[in-house]
């Protein structure tokens, strides 16, 4: 079961709809915009580890605009939300912490955009990791230079480093380009990499299909039915 399959599901059964393909993709767009909402709020603050440590009662917290999204947090996967432009809130346990993140921004284009050809040029830094130590109870986040043009970005983005900077402004750590043969290896918290995979959906429940099949789909997949949904 792919995107093209729910999709097709979901033109057949708005035929019944009096305005046909446009309300589908109104209701469609609806559904998601609640779903998102839903979703924003219930994971507005992600947990790095697993199981249940005892520090996790004072843990330190790093704040991500929506510009950032994090990978990995001490060699933990972390999850890949329905949509990656969230700002996050990420409880980190006290002590030694690496951060693993991309940086990503967004410019609309000004030509004339052929069909099915997307819309905006999407700029991205190399993967960047930042370790530092982090004090129980202590709120940290994420300083970097934005700029001000679609130009100035692809000018910058192959030196872009961003420092980790505590609730008093200091800078506690600077990215680097991340290596994945140099990820920390520490046995402070038992958190290995996430191997889960998300269930098949089940029933006539197209919302539920919705969800499951977004995790398999690639990101070309998932620029065309977002295009097909809201344009």
């Amino acid at each position: 079961m792919n995107i093209s399959y729910l999709i097709r599901v979901f033109q057949s059964t708005g035929q019944r709809c009096r305005r046909g393909v446009t309300c589908l993709r109104a209701g469609l767009a609806a559904v998601l915009v609640v779903s998102l909402v839903g979703c924003a709020s219930s994971v507005s603050v992600v947990e790095t580890w697993e199981g249940n440590p005892a520090a996790a009662s004072n843990a330190a917290t790093l704040q991500t605009p929506g510009e950032i999204r994090v990978t990995r947090v001490n060699g933990r996967v972390m999850t890949n939300f329905l949509m990656d432009d969230l700002a996050l809130d990420y409880a980190l346990l006290p002590g030694e912490n690496e951060v693993v993140f991309v940086y990503k921004t967004i410019w609309a284009k000004s030509t004339v955009v052929r069909n099915g050809e997307s819309k905006v040029h999407v700029i991205e830094s190399e993967p960047q990791v930042a370790r530092f130590e982090a004090a129980a109870g202590e709120t940290y986040r994420f300083k970097f230079d934005q700029p001000e043009s679609r130009q100035e970005a692809e000018e910058e983005m192959p030196e872009f480093s961003a420092q980790i900077v505590s609730s008093a402004g200091a800078a506690v750590a600077t990215s680097t380009v991340w290596d994945p043969k140099e990820q920390m290896t520490t046995s402070r918290t038992p958190i290995p990499a996430s191997t889960s995979e998300i269930a098949p959906a089940t029933g006539e429940n197209a919302l539920e299909q919705l969800k499951s099949i977004w995790e398999t789909a690639s990101d070309e997949e998932k620029k065309a039915f977002l295009r097909w949904a809201f344009e």
